[in-house]
């Protein structure tokens, strides 16, 4: 039987991805205390940490549900912001993609922005891995986060309004997504994409619901792909 687990390259996973517990708990803490905040139980405020591992979709959704908004726009709105786990999933296909079904089941369960962001730029630094090396970072790099999660999570939903307001938990929030996107705007495409999305969830702020996030959303993926197939027009011309 073939082994998918590389002991080394679980390490390392792990070791890259240390960094991120700085700002996974203050962010699962945070969750958890809105949580409890918005009238959700602890029971419940753990089963949808857990199902959902997905921590600016639950933010959303929390919001909307806060605010009264209709399901319909709380589930439309959660999807549209997970909508990038399906490209961070075409985009670990063709590395991991050959995994027997339960392992993609797994790897597709942990896929969060922390472990994509190191899996993709390792790959692309080390071409040569093979399959059980790359799962094994994978995994490996979400081993320190995903745990947390849920632990500053369930931390956060018990100690809930205990928690003095001068420590700002929500800082954790955009220094999380900073640390990420940073480092991965390495092309034209990336950087008008990121730009487009700024200023359009900017000029669209005043929208209900923060539909301006999904507009400004898919604006952004437009202008990445329409740049980079200018790109690739000028290279071939």
């Amino acid at each position: 039987m073939t082994s998918y687990f590389d002991r080394s390259y679980y390490l390392k996973g792990i070791r890259d991805g240390l960094p991120f517990i700085f700002v996974v708990a203050p962010f699962g803490l945070l969750f958890g205390v809105v949580a409890t905040e918005a009238g959700l139980s602890i029971f419940e405020t753990m089963s949808f940490t857990v199902l959902v591992i997905a921590g600016a979709a639950q933010f959303t959704a929390l919001q909307l549900m806060a605010e009264n908004a209709p399901t319909v726009i709380v589930i439309i709105s959660a999807l549209a912001v997970n909508l990038r786990m399906a490209m961070y999933s075409a985009s670990l296909t063709p590395h991991i993609g050959g995994l027997p079904f339960w392992h993609r089941v797994i790897a597709a369960y942990f896929l969060v922005d922390q472990n994509y962001a190191l899996s993709s730029v390792k790959y692309e630094q080390e071409p040569d891995m093979t399959l059980p090396q790359k799962f094994s970072y994978m995994m490996g790099a979400i081993t320190p986060v995903a745990p947390n999660w849920y632990l500053a999570t369930f931390v956060g939903a018990l100690i809930g309004k205990t928690i003095p307001p001068g420590l700002a938990l929500d800082f954790a929030v955009p220094i999380c997504f900073l640390a990420m996107i940073g480092p991965m705007l390495r092309t034209g495409a990336h950087v008008a994409a990121a730009l487009v999305a700024v200023t359009l969830s900017l000029v669209f702020a005043f929208l209900p619901y923060n539909l301006g996030l999904m507009v400004a959303g898919i604006a952004g993926m437009i202008t990445g792909a329409q740049v980079e197939l200018w790109t690739e027009r000028r290279r071939a011309s």
